[in-house]
């Protein structure tokens, strides 16, 4: 049986920070590859991947959460998208470097901050301290879209 109190996260660079998705929200991590435009879509909506046969939107969180691409950090060995499962949707957010999964215990998840490097705490589910001098911006994928824009993303599967 599992211990409810437990829970482990897919953790992953974005900008200078470290962020986490609960690994149960986590289809799969996919390579770079190429992303087809779609005209008119949301600014943070950067166009659609085929997967295998499924047509997947894909997400710039840069983009939705205002946040500078590290270049010098990051390189196209290490980016990616980390293919999510929201509410019955498919869809895939870049990440400038995918770092590793990790195991957390709820006591460790503490409250965010205001505002923590231009991301409301409306996508913020907690922050965890790694250890003296850094983080982890724990994101709730369920509030990093509301239904309309969910709905919105999906149609441009078709």
């Amino acid at each position: 049986m599992a211990d409810d109190s437990q829970f482990q996260l897919v953790t992953f660079k974005l900008g200078n920070e470290l962020y986490g998705v609960n690994i149960m929200d986590v289809k799969e991590i996919v390579k770079l590859q190429n992303v087809r435009l779609i005209p008119n879509a949301p600014l943070y909506v950067e166009g659609i991947i085929n997967l295998r046969g499924e047509i997947i939107p894909i997400i710039d969180l840069h983009k939705r959460f205002r946040i500078q691409k590290n270049a010098s950090e990051t390189s196209e060995l290490e980016a990616g998208f980390i293919i999510l499962n929201i509410e019955n949707y498919k869809l895939g957010i870049i990440i400038d470097k995918i770092a590793r999964v990790v195991t957390f215990s709820r006591e460790d998840i503490k409250e965010p901050p205001q505002m923590v490097s231009g991301i409301g705490t409306e996508y913020i589910e907690g922050v965890i301290r790694e250890d003296d001098n850094s983080y982890l911006i724990m994101l709730n994928t369920r509030k990093l879209f509301d239904p309309k824009e969910l709905e919105k993303i999906s149609l441009m599967r078709k």
